[in-house]
């Protein structure tokens, strides 16, 4: 009994971390968008960044959606992707980066709040403390004191977080028959092919002349920050909670800020180190916690019960 307990709990823990890879890199991006990508540019890297890696998914897995997964592909594609990336554009451009990923960092407690209704996943004191735990991690390690508010980009920020929460619980809710890279590719084909008129309506055409920087950092995303990151993410979400995969999405403004220091040479404080020994602990409080449901309602069949270590090619 006792090596069973063992073997769930390792079983566990190799899920997180593969998971935790998601965020990790997604706390790259800044680097890699300030150092190799053409200036003024973002909708662009957004388009660069899902487009090709959906294509090049769906053309591996030559996997098309079938029956309702049309619309599914495409609403979880504009929820994860394409309405969340031109949010994060408008609150980018118009908050200070602090604010706009203190703003961010609601999204944990958003993900529990609808996995509490949706999916039936109980919403504890712990979840509630922890999240709250979180943002204020977030912001002690990226908010400065000059920083200033925008209501349009504050707004823009919270819808960002928003729709991201949605779509990380409509990806639990609707989990796809097909394999995970084909749906991982549907999603990314569809949130590009959103962003694409937006992007040249608001940047233009691209530009005419890239470096080979340029095309190193493009690939960078295409390949390692969407094709990767987001099956990983996926997988993540098929595997384990929604609430204990978004935590971990807390990573990025921690992987970034590191980035920014050892790399950048930018200056790191105590309240910096503070902020990012508190987000740890809130995500780490999350993953320990076991896994609960909320009571059906009487004469209602209820929700089908969370199971966060099915194997993924057993789940429908």
């Amino acid at each position: 009994m006792l090596s069973y307990f063992v073997l769930v709990l390792r079983n566990r823990f190799g899920v997180v971390a593969v998971t935790a890879l998601a965020p990790a890199v997604w706390g790259t991006t800044y680097l890699v968008t300030t150092e190799l990508l053409p200036p003024g540019r973002p909708l662009l890297a957004a388009v660069a960044r899902a487009l090709p890696a959906g294509l090049l998914l769906v053309a591996i897995t030559r996997t098309l959606p079938s029956g309702s997964w049309w619309w599914r592909a495409a609403v979880l594609g504009a929820l994860n992707i394409g309405v969340f990336f031109a949010l994060l554009f408008v609150g980018a451009y118009r908050l200070p980066g602090g604010v706009a990923a203190t703003v961010g960092a609601v999204q944990p407690l958003l993900v529990a709040v609808l996995s509490a209704g949706l999916l039936g996943e109980r919403l504890t004191a712990r979840t509630a403390v922890a999240a709250a735990a979180g943002m204020g991690g977030v912001a002690l390690l990226v908010l400065r004191a000059d920083a200033r508010l925008d209501a349009l980009g504050v707004a823009a920020a919270l819808g960002g977080a928003v729709v991201m929460a949605a779509g990380v619980v409509l990806s639990k809710r609707w989990t796809s028959p097909a394999p995970l890279l084909a749906t991982t590719g549907w999603q990314l084909v569809a949130g590009g092919l959103l962003l694409l008129p937006v992007a040249f309506a608001v940047e233009g055409p691209p530009p005419a002349h890239l470096t080979a920087a340029n095309l190193a950092g493009y690939a960078y995303l295409t390949l390692v920050g969407a094709a990767l990151a987001y099956t990983l993410w996926f997988r993540g979400i098929r595997a384990l909670t929604p609430t204990k995969v978004t935590f971990l999405g807390l990573l990025s403004p921690v992987v970034a800020t590191a980035l920014g220091w050892l790399v950048l040479g930018q200056s790191l404080g105590a309240w910096q180190g503070l902020g990012a020994a508190v987000v740890l602990a809130a995500l780490v409080a999350v993953q320990l916690q076991p896994t609960r449901t909320a009571p059906p309602a009487p004469g209602d069949p209820g929700t089908p019960a969370l199971v966060p270590n099915t194997p993924i090619g057993e789940r429908s």
